[in-house]
């Protein structure tokens, strides 16, 4: 049994989930843009460093304090 976290979910078609699957983490990224995408990772900190580059406060509509909420919730999984 897989663990599974939602990291945001503004709709059924933007969302983002990671699957601990034993050592390797597994992030769905949804969105009604691009459809889904799927990245895996060896590592917590290989995973944070997509993070921070994938994402910028200003792709969230609550700023800052979304960002870093959302960045919060991926270094607690």
């Amino acid at each position: 049994m897989f663990e599974k976290h939602t990291v945001y979910k503004l709709d059924n078609y933007n969302m983002l989930t990671v699957e601990v699957q034993g050592k390797t983490l597994v992030v769905r990224e949804i969105s009604d843009q691009w459809g889904e995408e799927t990245h895996k990772f060896l590592s917590r900190p290989e995973m944070m460093d997509w993070a921070n580059r994938r994402f910028r406060p200003d792709d969230f509509p609550g700023g800052e304090e979304e960002y870093r909420k959302i960045m919060d919730t991926l270094r607690a999984i």
